[in-house]
């Protein structure tokens, strides 16, 4: 149980940052996603090309690569990680864009809120290109898929499509 901790809090409950010096350094990969709900006719909007302010899942996917190497910034207490590879795929399906980011690293913590980071910032970056013609879209369900390396080993969600990383 003593692993369950909130790693984050020290014994008097005051966030701190992690020291991971005494860590082996490990082969570490993350897969996130994030989905964006819209109309049908937004969606067939960018998958024909044709929306206002250019190649949305062009601009999705670099925000979210971008958004992967800024996460230790934008996270308080994120240490900053030698990220070694980052993916943004964008799936259409019924009026929505599923996002999944993977990112990989050889470090001593994780890189989770990398990938977790990566999905969220392309669903917005996705959002901010089509607003002009459908701000009731939603982005939900921005939750880790999976996580490989380190102590803890491998954890996927269930029901998450299994991912094998030797490519990576």
């Amino acid at each position: 149980m003593a692993h369950e901790r909130l790693t984050h809090l020290d014994e008097h409950g005051s966030a701190h940052m992690v020291d991971v010096g005494d860590k082996p350094v490990t082969h570490r990969v993350a897969t996130a996603e994030a989905v964006v709900r819209m109309k049908p006719e937004t969606l067939a909007m960018i998958v024909e090309g044709s929306a206002p302010k250019g190649d949305v899942f062009a601009v999705a996917r670099i925000a979210g690569i971008q958004a992967a190497k800024r996460t230790a910034d934008l996270i308080p207490l994120c240490h900053p990680l030698p990220i070694m590879k980052v993916s943004v795929e964008l799936e259409p399906a019924d009026a929505a864009v599923r996002i999944t980011a993977t990112c990989t690293t050889d470090g001593k913590t994780g890189i989770e809120m990398e990938a977790l980071t990566a999905a969220a910032v392309a669903a917005l970056a996705l959002y901010d290109m089509c607003k002009a013609v459908d701000r009731g879209m939603e982005i939900t369900d921005v939750r880790l898929l999976e996580k490989a390396g380190g102590a803890s080993g491998t954890w996927t969600r269930d029901g998450a499509p299994k991912k094998t990383h030797k490519e990576d």
